[in-house]
Formats: structure tokens, C-alpha cells, sequence
């Protein structure tokens, strides 16, 4: 079985990050993974975006057009990939940053608003990682002992703080993803 997933935004949000951390977390789970990034040319601020192919199975490609799963952390990068996503496929996006509402009955939506929840931890810049916590719960595609190893793996022990502080924003995710599916 292979997933293929599209995660974009803008320089210095973390989506590099959040693809290799998706795709550690896989590795960890025995699995195939190719990981290919696109960015611009700023070193913040810019636009960037990666891929993520996880699969039971050889991957024959990285590279990524109609995505199973996409997570949107600005306006720009919905605008340019809302369009691709496959039938019956999930998007996750930042609510607090986007304001469009996603109209289409062919996928499934998640409006997280990981910027707003980021900021009552302290740190804006953890919206990646309570995306995250979204994307575990409801696409049971990795597992949260997984991404908590990976996290040890890819955080340098010199900057190890940081390694509670995104496990919690990946708790914080989690927590809102799963109170959302209890309203459903």
C-alpha cells in the first residue's frame, strides 16, 4: 500500500521538517519512504514544499501529483494545490491562516487552527507540529511512539528542549483532531 503526500507553506514554518519527521517516523515502522523537497530561493519567508511517498511496497517515484493526503499551512500553497488531492483523500490545513472553507464532498477536511493553538503553547512556529497531531489521529498512517522516536532522532541533543515542546504541540493536535471527531 503506498500514501502519498503533499505538505506545503512558506519558508520557516517547518515543512521540510514535518516531511522528514513523517517520513523518520515511517522508517522507523519498517517501511519505504522518498522524501523530495521544492522550495524558493529566500531563505525565509519564501514558498517551500515537500513530498512524502510512504509504502508498504519499492517506490517507483517520488514525485507526487495527486496526493492521498496534503497538509496546507498557508493561503498561497492551498490556492496552488486545493486542486490535486485524490477522491476520498485527506487535507489538513492552518484555519487560523486560511480562510477559505474547503467545498469539495470528495475529501475530507480538517480546519485546524494550529497557528492559534501553537500560540497558547508559546511557540507560533510549532503549527507544523500540531498538524501533525491531526494527521496522526485521523489517518492512522503512523504512529505517535513513532514520530516521539523520530523527534529524538532528527532534534541535535544540543537543542533536546525542543523535543518536549513539540511532542506536547503534537499532543495539543491530537487532543483538538480528536474533539472535533466527537461532534461529527
Amino acid at each position: 500500500m503506498e500514501n502519498r503526500i503533499i505538505i506545503a507553506g512558506s519558508g520557516g514554518q517547518g515543512i521540510l521538517f514535518l516531511g522528514k519527521l513523517i517520513c523518520r517516523a515511517a522508517m522507523i515502522e519498517e517501511r519505504n519512504v522518498t522524501w523530495f523537497p521544492s522550495y524558493g530561493a529566500e531563505m525565509r519567508g519564501g514558498t517551500a514544499n515537500c513530498t512524502v511517498v510512504i509504502s508498504t511496497e519499492l517506490i517507483g517515484s517520488p514525485i507526487v501529483k495527486t496526493p492521498d493526503s496534503m497538509i496546507i499551512l498557508n493561503q498561497a500553497s492551498m490556492d496552488k494545490f486545493r486542486s490535486c488531492i485524490a477522491n476520498d483523500g485527506n487535507l489538513y490545513y492552518d484555519s487560523s491562516l486560511i480562510s477559505d472553507s474547503v467545498t469539495r464532498d470528495n475529501i475530507s477536511a480538517f480546519a485546524i487552527p494550529s497557528s492559534r493553538i501553537a500560540g497558547k503553547l508559546g511557540n507560533p512556529r510549532l503549527s507544523n507540529m500540531v498538524l501533525l497531531g491531526a494527521f496522526i489521529i485521523s489517518s492512522h498512517l503512523i504512529s505517535t511512539d513513532s514520530v516521539k522516536q523520530a523527534l529524538k532522532i532528527i532534534i541535535p541533543e544540543e537543542r533536546s528542549a525542543l523535543i518536549e515542546k513539540n511532542i506536547t504541540a503534537i499532543e495539543k493536535g491530537m487532543e483538538f483532531a480528536e474533539n472535533q471527531k466527537s461532534k461529527d
